[in-house]
């Protein structure tokens, strides 16, 4: 059975259009307070990489830069960058915790296809 609270995007005005779920958030939150930094933001990005042309880039970051567009979800700052954007619009970062899967996933509708590890997409 699936806790509906772990796969609904948490709410929030979505300035470059990536949305965060419930499950994401919380395991983002553990991570910071792991780290004892309040300075930290949750950074994604698109970089030309992979098999299949691009790559994510899921990091935390302190640095705010031009052109950096910022939501925040429930205390967590999620950060694109403007060349990202376009690439991002739509998707939707979770964490999975399962016996057979464990890490954060991004569910891109711009994704085209991907490549068979699933590492990178165009």
């Amino acid at each position: 059975m699936t806790d509906t609270a772990t796969t609904t995007a948490t709410t929030a005005e979505k300035a470059h259009g990536v949305g965060l779920t419930d499950a994401a958030a919380a395991k983002v939150k553990s991570l910071l307070d792991q780290e004892g930094r309040d300075d930290l933001r949750l950074r994604v990005a698109v970089q030309p990489g992979g098999c299949s042309g691009l790559i994510y880039q899921l990091y935390f970051d302190e640095r705010f830069l031009d052109g950096d567009q910022a939501v925040d979800f429930d205390g967590v700052e999620v950060i694109v960058d403007d060349m990202s954007v376009p690439y991002l619009d739509g998707a939707t970062i979770d964490f999975k915790d399962t016996i057979s899967e464990q890490g954060f996933t991004i569910d891109n509708p711009n994704a085209a296809g991907s490549c068979a590890c699933g590492d990178s997409f165009h």
